[in-house]
């Protein structure tokens, strides 16, 4: 599975084929192509009307001198010139609109596309990329893409179309000076490739700094209870600061590279034109060149030397284009865990809920050295309720999270009514199951937004009585706005209680086949607990439940408890039968409990 970060990866190059398969990233144009045509057209017209003005200028001044190629007064000539102005105007209003229509839909399809693919991989490729890196690649990369779709790609054509012409036209009407002014043709573009590789290497690296510093911020705020309690305010204030620092140094040379290329066409391109200009007017004291012809070669040869130092900057913005392209193109092709569509047109299954783990063996994508399930069998008839107790990473989130598929098994199967779940459809498997984890998230919408999410087509009745079995209702129907009360970021205007209960309603309204309890009363005080802890109980009824315990009070009544060491099941027996054994772990942890309490 690929990383986001790519430090190890050679910059792109403009070749065939890089292009070839940049191309396909226009597929999401595709339904706004005639937009997009009518656009280029609309742009070739107004290049051409554009290289108009300097021939007009240039028969001003003839005309004035009586050496005017057309038999039309100064006065008919401003009129003409007026009037290409404002159908230059309309011309140029029509083609911003549409490649403005064109890109903004395009893109709009590609961070759809993006997006739907990156909620569609699995839990392993977010482990192994940070969030900061995901969201900042998203946006520069997918930035810089609309910038290719709306302005630059538009720009480049117009500008090689106006270099041509212009090239072609001088050539025609002032011959000895277009091949004075194309000798500086080669040193410009020879300069313009290789400023403009390295260009691109310290963009790439400014782009990689930037996103470090947005993983810093993403982090601290994702960690600001911590930071506050640590009093660790001046540490991450000096951590960003340096990061920053990193960004700035490498920017200014960015800046300083740029710098030099400009310089570089600055002076090529009016040396050349002083001499061309110097070389004119010889011509026209000698009496082989007018002076409007003059003028009107030097407009040319400016609007042309313009083109020139644009091509060198559009070069390195198409490369950078193309870069994007290149790791959005990476993300697409990442293999989804599941398909994202409609529930209704989802191949639904209902299960019975007999669980079944069978000699599992298992070890996380990213440590792959650890050893976290040893041979973990048991079962789970359905409707029953099961525990799982032990210490700390003794292996029990990961047993749910193996039964949600989050991650593929290393040896061994897991069934559900004695089918495979890797034979299940996984979107089909997960609609069965509900989970209520110790660390709440909810979204940052409303109360009503968040249990909606356990059934997104609930009615108004629905939702309410499902505040009410989770005990959740009262302080609901409590708050002035009620269920339409906007809970923050991450649910953070609830108390932890609170959370936990519209979890819950969430669970409930979803009405699982199987349910999954992580530790979900563990941080809670008594009274709290209480309230969370009679609702869990109304919600496993008829339910076949994995609970997984901390305090080993809540789980007295269930059908089976497994105490689970070091990734293996060492005891397992109801309450009463592993408090016969003094010497057993779980009588161990149970009077440790009990005698705390």
């Amino acid at each position: 599975m690929a990383k986001i970060d790519k430090n190890e990866q050679p910059l792109p190059k403009l070749s065939t084929e890089g292009l070839r398969e940049a191309i396909q990233i226009f597929k999401y144009l595709g339904p706004y192509r005639w937009a997009l045509l009518a656009g280029f057209v609309l742009l070739f017209i107004s290049s051409a009307v554009f290289m108009v003005f300097p021939y007009l200028s240039g028969q001003l001044v003839d005309t004035a001198q009586g050496k005017g190629e057309w038999d039309l007064s100064l006065e008919q000539l401003g009129m003409i010139l007026g009037g290409i102005v404002i159908l230059q105007g309309i011309i140029s209003y029509a083609r911003v609109l549409l490649f403005a229509y064109a890109s903004e839909k395009g893109i709009a399809a590609v961070r759809k596309a993006v997006y739907e693919k990156l909620i569609s991989l699995p839990i392993a490729f977010f482990e192994e990329n940070r969030s900061g890196e995901i969201v900042s690649r998203l946006t520069s990369d997918v930035g810089k893409l609309y910038s290719a779709f709306s302005i630059t790609l538009a720009e480049f054509m117009r500008q090689v179309f106006i270099l041509i012409v212009g090239v072609t036209f001088l050539a025609i009407r002032a011959p000895q000076l277009s091949l004075v002014m194309l000798s500086t043709f080669p040193i410009v573009m020879v300069g313009a490739i290789f400023f403009g590789r390295y260009i691109r290497k310290l963009s790439k690296e400014r782009q990689e700094e930037l996103a470090k510093s947005n993983n810093s911020i993403n982090e601290a705020i994702q960690s600001i209870q911590a930071v506050k309690a640590f009093t660790n305010e001046m540490f991450e204030s000096i951590r960003y600061g340096k990061s920053i620092d990193k960004v700035v140094a490498v920017s200014l040379k960015f800046a300083h590279a740029r710098a030099l290329f400009s310089v570089m066409i600055i002076v090529l391109l009016f040396g050349s034109l002083f001499f061309i200009i110097w070389r004119g007017a010889t011509m026209v004291m000698e009496g082989t060149l007018t002076a409007g012809n003059l003028i009107e070669f030097v407009v040319y040869t400016s609007i042309i030397g313009g083109s020139i130092a644009g091509l060198g900057n559009f070069y390195t913005e198409i490369l950078g284009a193309l870069g994007a392209t290149e790791r959005i193109r990476e993300i697409l092709a990442e293999e989804s865990e599941v398909e994202v569509k409609a529930e209704e047109d989802t191949d639904s299954i209902t299960l019975r809920g007999d669980i079944s783990f069978q000699n599992v063996h298992f070890n996380y994508p990213t440590r792959k050295d650890v050893d976290v399930l040893k041979g973990i069998s048991f079962d789970v008839a359905a409707g029953r309720k099961v525990a799982l107790v032990g210490t700390s990473g003794a292996g029990k989130s990961t047993i749910v999270q193996l039964l949600l598929k989050f991650y593929d098994l290393d040896k061994g199967a897991i069934t559900v009514d004695n089918k495979s779940v890797s034979d299940l459809n996984t979107t089909a498997l997960r609609q069965n199951i509900a989970i209520v984890p110790q660390e709440v998230i909810l979204l940052g919408g409303t109360i009503r937004e968040n249990i909606l999410y356990g059934k997104p087509n609930a009615s108004e009745e629905e939702i309410i009585a499902a505040a009410k079995k989770a005990n959740a209702w009262n302080f609901v129907k409590a708050f002035p706005e009620g269920l339409d009360t906007v809970v923050g970021e991450r649910g953070v205007k609830l108390s932890g209680g609170q959370r936990q209960r519209v979890a819950i309603a969430r669970a409930i309204l979803k009405d699982p086949v199987i349910l999954l309890l992580d530790e979900a009363t563990s941080s809670l005080d008594a009274e709290s607990e209480k309230a969370v802890q009679d609702a869990l109980n109304v919600l496993m009824e008829g339910r076949t439940s994995i609970i997984i315990a901390h305090r080993l009070a809540t789980i007295r009544e269930v059908d089976c408890i497994y105490v689970l060491d070091n990734g293996r099941i060492i005891e397992q027996g109801t309450h009463e039968e592993l408090s016969m054994f003094p010497d057993g772990a779980y009588n161990s942890l149970a009077k440790l409990q009990f005698e705390v309490a």
